[in-house]
């Protein structure tokens, strides 16, 4: 089957025309309310853009399926999502839709020079494994809806030495209110996070048990957060809130957990250990031991003689 390349718009100007709007009254800036836009069939339509695209839909038509990179996204009535420069994000229908809400466009340009263009990649939810929407409160909505307005409105403005500054702050109180209320997101959602938890204390379990660490290494953050069927920055993220580890040093104490009750317990060799655990080399098994414990795998053994 021939691949099919994503169709790719480098700038918002671009877009514009693309979805039949004016020209952008900035070509480096645009918020533009869905109402504005043409009806779309874009049944397995995959995009890349070069810019950054924030956006707020509402009455999201369950028919349509959004998908960023090769996670869906997970939707509900009144959400909010966000893509980076250079990703593939793809749409699937069965025929027309039209959606309400609001989109924000930021070319990277707008701020190359300014400390948001470092501070921007902070942001996890620009992940392209993330794989859920911001879901948003009523309230929460019309602190993001205002923000969206005030950008607009500032560039409706004469353009002065100010304008950029002032769009530019608009932008960093966005993103600090959407990784607000991504927190929060997470915090009210503890009960399905705290099932993700033990699923992955049995899964790390059953890798220990089967002997599959000997015999495929150790496993990877990608593996483990595919094996539980989310992203694997959003497992990260929810470790986090969880226990205050990110899922490496979940796995990492997981695995000195299980070193140390077979130092305590067995006749086996510091080698035969490290193997059986799934390292390639017992350096490195020692190294992450005495990371965590202070101890050479050794020194810990000989603390029980």
């Amino acid at each position: 089957m021939k691949h099919i390349q994503p169709h790719r718009i480098k700038t918002i100007s671009e877009y514009h025309k693309h979805r039949g709007l004016p020209k952008p009254e900035h070509p480096l800036v645009s918020v533009i309310h869905f109402d504005e836009l043409e009806h779309l069939n874009s049944l397995g339509t995959s995009f890349v853009f070069d810019f950054y695209s924030i956006a707020l839909k509402r009455n999201f038509d369950a028919k349509v399926k959004y998908k960023y990179g090769q996670q869906s996204y997970d939707f509900d009535e009144g959400v909010m999502f966000f893509i980076s420069p250079n990703q593939v994000f793809s749409i699937e229908t069965d025929g027309n839709y039209k959606l309400s809400g609001w989109m924000l466009l930021i070319h990277p340009d707008f701020f190359s020079q300014t400390a948001l263009a470092k501070s921007i990649k902070q942001y996890e939810y620009f992940s392209y494994s993330a794989n859920e929407a911001l879901h948003l409160s009523d309230k929460e909505e019309a602190i993001v809806v205002n923000i969206f307005k005030s950008i607009q409105q500032e560039y409706h403005s004469n353009i002065d030495k100010f304008s950029q500054q002032l769009i530019i702050s608009q932008i960093e109180f966005l993103l600090i209110y959407s990784d607000r209320f991504y927190h929060r997101q997470f915090i009210t959602r503890k009960i399905n996070g705290h099932q993700i938890l033990i699923r992955l204390e049995q899964l790390l379990k059953e890798l220990f048990e089967n002997g599959k660490m000997l015999e495929n290494g150790l496993p990877t953050v990608q593996y483990i957060a595919q094996a539980l069927n989310v992203s694997p920055n959003y497992l990260s993220s929810l470790l986090k809130q969880l226990t205050g580890e990110s899922t490496q040093q979940h796995i990492q104490n997981k695995l000195v957990e299980k070193a140390k009750e077979k130092l305590a317990t067995t006749d086996l060799s510091i080698s035969e250990i490290a193997y059986q655990l799934g390292f390639e080399y017992p350096q490195s098994f020692s190294k992450i031991f005495k990371s965590k414990t202070n101890f050479s795998p050794l020194q810990f053994r000989q603390s029980f003689n």
